[in-house]
């Protein structure tokens, strides 16, 4: 047990996989309630943020299951450069199928009776995720694994999606029967987040192109 505590304080890599194990379990979690405040509220808005975290739960287990399956082959390094190229097509493709979501949420006409509850689970998990990502991402670049890397990056764009699912809530928790009037603000700061995810995700599929090209130069 010392050796593992010991090597969760030196071992910042080691660190980060564990953490992402947690992160898979916590974020598991998240996406199952907004699944079942989709089915409570019968709101497709809900359902598709039920999807989407789902699917990013899958892509964070992918690169932790690829991480442990091919760490040990001695051509590692070519593997991993083609797994971090995939994950990176993979990220982009799911983010750009984030404007169905947004979309309803933006256009949504009819207003949900949501207690205090959902905003306060959607604030703590919103919290959570905004501190944990933005201490991991300065200490991203210095991280030799792509992989580890790729794992900082997602829990970014996790916290960037969690702030467009706490808007939302609140905006129907405070709604009182019309949300018409929040269209304006609520289409840019959702058009503004989602902006910012493809930036960091055509940046990160970027650098893997880069990375391979230079290996291959």
């Amino acid at each position: 047990m010392n050796k593992y505590i010991e090597k969760w304080k030196e071992d910042y890599e080691f660190k980060t996989v564990v953490s992402a194990g947690g992160s898979f379990l916590v974020t598991s979690a998240f996406a199952l309630y907004n699944g079942y405040l989709g089915i409570l509220y019968s709101s497709l808005w809900y359902g598709t943020i039920c999807v989407y975290y789902l699917l990013l739960v899958i892509l964070r287990g992918s690169i932790i299951i690829a991480g442990r399956k091919y760490s040990m082959r001695k051509n590692w390094d070519d593997i991993r450069k083609k797994v971090y190229l995939a994950e990176a097509i993979v990220l982009l493709l799911l983010n750009l199928s984030l404007v169905i979501p947004i979309s309803i949420m933006v256009l949504q006409q009819k207003p949900m009776n949501l207690t205090l509850i959902p905003a306060i689970t959607m604030a703590a998990y919103t919290t959570y995720k905004i501190i944990m990502a933005s201490i991991n991402l300065k200490r991203r670049n210095r991280i030799s694994d792509s992989l580890i890397r790729l794992l900082r990056t997602i829990n970014f764009i996790d916290a960037l999606v969690s702030i467009l699912a706490l808007q939302n809530t609140l905006i129907m928790v405070n709604s009182k029967g019309e949300v018409n009037g929040m269209l304006p603000l609520t289409s840019i700061t959702s058009g503004a987040i989602w902006l910012a995810i493809l930036i960091i995700c055509v940046s990160t599929l970027v650098q893997s192109i880069r990375s391979i090209k230079e290996k291959n130069g």
